[in-house]
This record gives C-alpha cells, sequence and structure tokens, in this order.
C-alpha cells in the first residue's frame, strides 16, 4: 500500500489519504476522470474492476460519491471519494462511464436515488423508480409523504429519451435531449411477465427480423427500498433483509453482513460458528446451481431435468429446514454467530447428500451437457470476453466462465476459507456453454469444502455474548464474500448510532443484467432467451 500512496501523491498531490482497511483518497471533481483514467492504465496499479458506486448525502457537508475499485492484476483495492459540485438542486460529478462500462448503470442508480447528474453519461434517467417520481429517496431530506408519490392505477408512463448533461469549452454543462432507440426502430417488449426472464424484469428489444439491435433494460418492478429501510433499524433488524435479496444466497449474504457489524464493532465469533457459517453457504450454492441448472434447462426446453435437480435441492432444503426452521428465508447468521445450533441429524443428513452427488452430476452431464441440441444453443452463444467481464463487472461463474478468476474465497479469503482445500474453477470460453459448466463443475468442489469440515465441527458457542444494543464507532467498512451469483459486497457508514447512517449493498445480479444488451448485439431472438438463462440473475437482486 506504500507503493500506492506514492505513486497517487506524484499523479495528484493534493489529493488526500486516509489509511484503513481499504485506503481512502479524496479528489476534486475537476481531477476526478483524469485521475481515475491513471488508476485504471498506469500498470503500477490497474485498477480494472469498478466493484461498487456509493451515493452518500452527507447534510450540510454536501453530497458525493465512493467508488471501490479493485486491481485484477495485483489484487489490490481502493476506494475513491468524491464531493459533488454546485448545489443540492444540481450536485454534479464527472462520469466515468467511458472507463469502466458498468459505470454508466452505477451512475444511473446513484442519480435515481440521490438526483447527483453524472457529467457525460450518456443516459441520466432513472434506473428503478418511474420517471414521475419526485423527490430523490436515500438523501436525507427526503419526504416520504405517501400523498407526494402516490400509487400509480394507470399505465407506466415511458418515453425514448433521455437528458444527457455535457461540458463546453468555457466549463458550462449543458443539458441536451438523446433518443434512446430510433425513430424506425421495431421495439417489443420481452418480460415483465415473460417466465424465461426469471422474475419481473422487462426488456425493451429493437430487432431487425430476428437479430437484436439494441436492449433497453427497465428495472424496478419489485424495488422495495431496502437500503432506505435499513437506515432506521438497528443493525440487528437489518440482518433479515438479506433473505429478500437473492434468497437462494441468503447464507452468503448474511455471512457478509455479519462480518462487517463484526469488525467494526470488535467481536470475535466462535471457530464452532465460523464452520456453520461456511457449511451453510456451501449447501447453498450446491441448491442454488442446483435450480440453476434445472431452470435453465427448462427455459431450452428440456423440461425433464427440472425435476433430476430438483431431487437435489429439496434434500439440501430439508436439512437446512430442520436446522433454521424455514426453507427459503433462513435468517440464520446472526451478530456473533449464528442463531441456533445444528440439528442432530446434521451430520447424518450431509453424509447421505455427499453420497448421492456424484452420481447425480453425472447423470445431469449424462442427460444435457452432451446433448446436441444443447451444444447448438449454447456454444458460441452470448460470448462474454475476460475483459468485458471486468469492465461490465460481471462477476461469480459468469465472470469465471470467461476465463477471469474472480473467486473471493480465493481472492480475498474471509472467515476459514483460506485453510481449505479446493480449486476455483474456471473456464475460457465465455459462451453460455462456459457458465453452465462452470457451475456444474463447482458444486464438486463445493462437495469437497463439505467433506472437509462436515466431520470436523468442533465444539463450542454456536453464538457468542453480544451487547443489547449494537453501537458502531464512527467511521466505514467494506466487506465482500462470494455469492452464489458472485461477488457480493456491504458498505456501512456508521455516525455512532445504533442505526447505521448508510447501507449500500452492491449486489452481482445488477452487472449481469446490465450485460445483456452488450452481449446480445446481433444475435438471434430466441438466444436471448439462452443467453439471459445463463447469466442466472435474480431480479430481487437486482432491484432491491
Amino acid at each position: 500500500m506504500s507503493n500506492i500512496r506514492e505513486k497517487i501523491l506524484s499523479v495528484l498531490p493534493e489529493a488526500v489519504i486516509e489509511d484503513g482497511d481499504i485506503m481512502r483518497v479524496t479528489v476534486p471533481d475537476a481531477k476526478w476522470h483524469d485521475f481515475a483514467k491513471t488508476l485504471r492504465d498506469d500498470s503500477d496499479l490497474a485498477f480494472d474492476f469498478l466493484v461498487t458506486i456509493v451515493g452518500m448525502d452527507w447534510k450540510e457537508n454536501g453530497m458525493g460519491c465512493i467508488y471501490y475499485l479493485t486491481s485484477t492484476k495485483h489484487n489490490t483495492h481502493i476506494s475513491v471519494k468524491v464531493m459533488a459540485t454546485g448545489d443540492r438542486e444540481q450536485p454534479l460529478i464527472h462520469s466515468i462511464h467511458d472507463l469502466w462500462a458498468i459505470a454508466t448503470i452505477f451512475e444511473r442508480e446513484v442519480y435515481d436515488f440521490f438526483g447527483i447528474i453524472f457529467i457525460n453519461n450518456p443516459d441520466m434517467r432513472r434506473l428503478f423508480l418511474n420517471i414521475d417520481w419526485k423527490g430523490y429517496p436515500l438523501r436525507k431530506d427526503y419526504n416520504d409523504d405517501p400523498a407526494i408519490n402516490p400509487v400509480s392505477i394507470e399505465n407506466e408512463r415511458q418515453t425514448d429519451f433521455t437528458d444527457v448533461w455535457t461540458e463546453d469549452a468555457e466549463g458550462k454543462v449543458v443539458k441536451h435531449e438523446r433518443r434512446i432507440f430510433k425513430p424506425e426502430d421495431f421495439v417489443v417488449n420481452i418480460g415483465p411477465q415473460h417466465p424465461a426472464t426469471h422474475g419481473v424484469l422487462r426488456f425493451r428489444t429493437a430487432v431487425d427480423g430476428e437479430i437484436i439491435k439494441k436492449i433497453d433494460i427497465y428495472l424496478g418492478y419489485i424495488h422495495r427500498g431496502v437500503e432506505k429501510i435499513c437506515e432506521r433499524l438497528t443493525y440487528p433488524q437489518t440482518l433479515h433483509f438479506m433473505d429478500r435479496l437473492d434468497y437462494f444466497s441468503a447464507h452468503p449474504y448474511h455471512h457478509c453482513l455479519c462480518m462487517a457489524i463484526e469488525e467494526a464493532a470488535g467481536i470475535e465469533i466462535s471457530r464452532r460458528a465460523q464452520v456453520i457459517r461456511v457449511l451453510m453457504d456451501e449447501l447453498s450454492r450446491i441448491a442454488s446451481h442446483c435450480l440453476f441448472i434445472g431452470t435453465y434447462c427448462m427455459d431450452l426446453g428440456a423440461t425433464t431435468m427440472l425435476f433430476y435437480t430438483l431431487r437435489v435441492r429439496e434434500q439440501i432444503l430439508d436439512i437446512m429446514e430442520k436446522t433454521c426452521g424455514a426453507r427459503m428465508t433462513f435468517n440464520y447468521d446472526c451478530i456473533g454467530g449464528v442463531m441456533q445450533d445444528l440439528h442432530p441429524d446434521f451430520v447424518k443428513d450431509v453424509h447421505a447428500l455427499l453420497d448421492v452427488l456424484p452420481a447425480n452430476i453425472k447423470e445431469y452431464n449424462k442427460i444435457f451437457t452432451g446433448n446436441v441440441i444443447a451444444k447448438n444453443r449454447m456454444e458460441n452463444v452470448g460470448v462474454l470476453t475476460r475483459h468485458d467481464a471486468i469492465s461490465w463487472a460481471v462477476t461469480g461463474p459468469n465472470g469465471r466462465g470467461s476465463g477471469w478468476a474472480c473467486d473471493v474465497r480465493k481472492c480475498e479469503p474471509y472467515s476459514i476459507y483460506s485453510e481449505l482445500e479446493f480449486d476455483e474453477v474456471v473456464r475460457t470460453e465465455g459462451d453460455s456453454m462456459a457458465r453452465f459448466k462452470v457451475r456444474m463443475d463447482e458444486m464438486v468442489q463445493s462437495a469437497r469444502i463439505i467433506e472437509q469440515l462436515i466431520d470436523n465441527i468442533p465444539e463450542g458457542d454456536y453464538c457468542v455474548k453480544v451487547p443489547k444494543v449494537i453501537k458502531l464507532p464512527a467511521g466505514n467498512w467494506f466487506k465482500m464474500v462470494e455469492g452464489c451469483r458472485g461477488t457480493f459486497g456491504v458498505y456501512i457508514e456508521s455516525d455512532g448510532t445504533a442505526n447505521p447512517y448508510r447501507l449500500k449493498l452492491a449486489t452481482p445480479c445488477l452487472p449481469a443484467a446490465a450485460v445483456v444488451d452488450h452481449i446480445t448485439d446481433g444475435q438471434k431472438i430466441a438466444d436471448l432467451i439462452t443467453i439471459g438463462g445463463s447469466l442466472d440473475y435474480i431480479v430481487p437482486d437486482i432491484d432491491r
């Protein structure tokens, strides 16, 4: 980190650097774009992965953004704080969409919730809320009177135009209007009720015959304002919302938020609790991948596979139900450990799962993976290069299917993962078949992890004692875990009270949906189902 500090100060002497687990650099907006380009392009820095953009309202201290960046070359991390210029009526920050492709979507999200305008971003529409929404919900002075934004009983109003703010030679910011689709484009709706969009996700698709020209994603149909709700709750009360995001990654998401709070509060959990958490995370991964395989094959017409994969998933849910009392919204991890100890049948039931899993995976491969129809529909379809996967922040099995070794359990080991033997599954083809096979192979690796732990669960407390009222010291923390669909991050900013001042959830499914336009360009409309299904996004994880 000392080398990074020296390099940054040589490039931008006026930068203010704060040390921590992740170094924070504060830069003025006027220098931000050039500095961001240096962060990405300088070989000594090489911060090519934009993890998330955290919009912030510091009240009288102004608004701004915190950018979290990772170097895939050096495995280093940095955060950059940029304050918005202008006033609260028109706060401004220069866009970095030309440096990281995913920034276009991340900046739209910040604009939607904070009203911060990103100069030169080509699409400054709202992302989740409808175009008639009044106010910016994550601002601290937001008026949440229901009468201001009544529930609409009319059809959703939409427009094919967006505002773009550009800076002229004199430094004056000017607003222009840009058209999303051309007047001659033939646009069809796929979703939000289409079963193969895997939730209420809408693709406005311009087609030329059967060929896709452009896809405009419409999000927010089940947006619940989870981050806003969490600001009004105590830290333990925020936990159960993790089940309501990617409900197939409930355990890993709980794990991440608990680790962030525990680190901030100085709470050290027992070895037993750590082992239990990892076991539950890996069981979740197998169950999630099973459901992906079954539903994906059903999307492509192979309905039988759904019933084959549900056998294993149901077996895992039975195991979890005995311990957690639930089959989907487990709410099991808690601050200090887990809610309750393992069921007496847990070890026996997990062994029974491990006994049948190899034969089941062999069966999946025999029925589907080698099928000539599956190969024709999946191979060389929806190719995502490694460079584009990083630029679009497409992590998890989707990123690893493109040759990007991005598994957080390996790159930035947490809990006890550094002690365990397992392989990171990486393929280089980057197509729909590669993404499918990565998930298939990851089930084998999750089983390896479980085999190492199931007969070595230590004695001890499943939950250590924690204060009745948890107050984090003033400061900020960022934690990441490997969810079932990719990198999941939690940012917490505390003002010293029992409620988070800001809680930002960086989910893997938003980039997975955002990249659909890029990798379907020029493909046939029938391939959209193949490509979208192979990305395995979960809509509640996108909308939050």
